[in-house]
């Protein structure tokens, strides 16, 4: 792999982690959220409570000051008028009254010596008058209430609070005992409200920098909390790559340490785990590579021993006894079929021990095909359907043995007549081998390329190795192309083979790969399932 693509997929990783903390469901978001809400409902609820405690507090206060005064100008002033006073007399006693330190505005109502009701109003005409009281409050204070030990005073201070005009006003009114004017008392809020408007504006202020703070530190414990568990994430993920020595650093007493210890233990298990298996899979692949190579010696000599016997048997002397003819006969064809397996061990020992390698030549697909089954007498049981002049560079033993296979395969578990069809597509070379037999079960479909499969149980043996398919689908890969097997609906099997027309572009792109010119083919011979 080149700098530039794993410069690309370090930076595609980055976007992705990145985004990963953005997410909505992260658990990043959800701790700064909920810590916000926890300071949220803690800030509002202690503003509301504050709010409330000193907004009772500042109007209690003002309001029992200005009632206060009150009383005691009612007392003071309106006490010292006669019983009928006149018109005059009420207006000077309730510009006195309005006069004192509280300064609210007074309104006086009275009767004259002829019964008449006079007024008398500290800020003229246009100043407080009797409408501006409420009825409710009006009635309260005009009605006497009985005497008793508990109820000392027939007449008492009503007081109440209303809002004129958008400001919040304090309106108290009482008689004088004994006889005399009805005093009432209006007495604007406005400061008072003015004071608890400042008041709710410091308190939302200090809500949003405790949810400021609330998020911060939320941030600040997520990173604590979670940059562990992000180092966690890339260890793992390193880890499924394959980089069995990642492992991570502990420090701390805590449970997120406990989790990396227990992680660093898991992956240093995993990594002596897949070290034996490695072990174990290296000296497997050995032994069958050492014991294939120490039976190719043997094989040799019964392989000379078993044709001059198969030339025996073609003679027209008849130098064979027939009694033994039979015997000789089973001899020649294990000998050719355990000559054939330990071929195919050989190369199957290479191709798991990554050291198989690609001849390329350029390739008249057409002409490979035609040679392949010319070489095995196939000509008058295949249909050839190939575009001619069709090349391409590939491995022509590696080909040949693909074709041998998948042709061999479908005459011998397929039916007649077996149809070859090349066609070109794109950068790549499609083959098709379909035969006209039964086709091939759906539970074996799956296992058709695995080594030793067959497919009857009640057949375990056969002509066959049970790894050419196999064989064929790792030339196949070692090509960078693909066998694919499927049944077609008018019946009968079909494989596919995929093959691009230059497949050392492809290992370019890779890095490189295992490919040889034609002078350092290794004669290798033919091989067949």
């Amino acid at each position: 792999m080149t700098d530039t693509h794993r410069g690309l997929r370090g930076w595609t990783a980055g976007r992705k982690g990145s985004l990963s903390r953005l997410r909505f469901t992260s658990l990043r978001l959800r701790l700064v959220l909920v810590f916000g809400l926890v300071a949220l409902t803690a800030a509002v609820s202690a503003s509301g409570i504050a709010y409330w405690l000193n907004r009772e507090a500042v109007l209690t206060r003002a309001q029992d000051a200005v009632l206060r005064d009150f009383r005691q100008e009612m007392q003071n002033r309106a006490g010292a008028l006669p019983a009928h006073p006149s018109q005059d007399q009420l207006q000077r006693a309730a510009g006195q009254m309005a006069a004192s330190s509280q300064r609210f505005s007074v309104l006086l109502v009275a009767q004259d010596a002829d019964g008449k009701t006079v007024y008398g109003n500290s800020g003229g005409i246009n100043g407080f008058a009797l409408e501006d009281v409420p009825e409710s409050l009006r009635t309260a204070v005009a009605k006497r209430q009985q005497v008793s030990g508990a109820n000392k005073e027939p007449y008492h201070l009503y007081w109440q609070r209303v809002v004129d005009h958008g400001t919040p006003c304090l309106v108290a009114g009482t008689r004088v005992i004994g006889g005399g004017p009805t005093g009432y008392m209006a007495k604007s809020l406005e400061p008072e409200a003015k004071d608890l408007n400042s008041l709710a504006w410091s308190l939302g202020i200090a809500t949003g920098l405790a949810l400021i703070g609330a998020a911060l530190l939320a941030q600040a414990a997520a990173t604590t909390v979670l940059k562990p568990v992000h180092r966690l994430g890339v260890a793992a993920r390193r880890l499924g790559e394959g980089r069995l020595d990642t492992r991570l650093r502990v420090s701390g007493t805590d449970e997120l340490a406990d989790l990396s210890r227990t992680f660093n233990n898991a992956a240093e298990a995993l990594e002596q785990r897949v070290a034996e298996m490695a072990a174990r899979d290296d000296a497997s692949r050995r032994f069958v590579a050492d014991m294939s190579h120490e039976l190719r010696t043997p094989l040799t000599a019964i392989t000379a021993v078993t044709e001059v016997l198969e030339e025996e048997l073609e003679s027209e002397a008849g130098g064979i006894d027939p009694m033994v003819e039979p015997a000789v006969r089973l001899v020649v064809s294990e000998t050719r079929r355990l000559n054939d397996l330990v071929e195919n061990l050989m190369e199957v020992t290479r191709f798991d021990a990554g050291t198989a390698r690609l001849v390329l030549d350029d390739v008249d697909v057409a002409d490979q095909i035609t040679a392949c089954i010319d070489a095995r007498a196939w000509l008058d049981a295949v249909d050839l359907d190939v575009e001619r002049g069709l090349h391409a560079r590939l491995d022509p033993r590696r080909l040949d043995v693909i074709l041998a296979n998948l042709i061999g395969n479908a005459l011998k578990h397929g039916g007649s007549p077996v149809r070859v069809t090349v066609r070109k597509a794109d950068d790549s070379i499609q083959i098709q081998v379909r035969d006209h037999g039964p086709g091939i079960p759906e539970e074996v479909l799956p296992h058709v390329f695995d080594r030793f499969y067959k497919a009857s149980a009640s057949r375990p043996r056969s002509e066959g190795s049970g790894l050419g398919l196999s064989i064929a689908l790792e030339n196949a890969h070692i090509h960078g192309g693909e066998i694919i097997a499927a049944n077609s609906p008018e019946g009968g099997a079909v494989f596919t083979l995929w093959l691009p027309q230059d497949p050392s572009r492809l290992t370019e792109e890779d890095g490189g790969g295992d490919t040889d010119s034609e002078t350092d083919r290794d004669d290798a011979g033919k091989e067949g399932s």
